[in-house]
């Protein structure tokens, strides 16, 4: 009986965790609001070897995409800048990439 109700408690967790969502990357091809602070991904972060626009949301960075990045980056090279950014998020090779439908600076 013990060996049954054990068997049924651990198939029981796996259904649930298997439900879950993984990471915040399963927002892949849907609409997703960030926040967080809007930067450059070479000058602040560091971690590109051309500027390059993004936002860094906790410890997950995403690229703007190649028109948004021309569109936004003087505004926050130099100076990052709060915000949010609604927009579709794609993954690119190593790297998310947002493509924005809005982006809000906070003032």
């Amino acid at each position: 009986m013990f060996r049954t109700l054990t068997a049924f408690a651990v198939a029981m967790a796996l259904v649930a965790f298997a439900g879950a969502p993984a990471n915040a990357d399963e927002k892949e091809g849907k609409e997703v609001k960030l926040e967080g602070k809007i930067t450059c991904a070479k000058c602040d972060l560091g971690e590109a070897d051309a500027c390059h626009t993004v936002i860094k949301v906790g410890d997950k960075v995403y690229y703007f995409d190649k028109d948004a990045t021309k569109k936004y980056h003087k505004e926050i090279c130099t100076t990052p800048k709060d915000g949010t950014v609604t927009g579709t998020v794609k993954k690119e090779g190593d790297k998310m990439v947002v493509t924005p439908t809005k982006v809000e600076f906070k003032k």
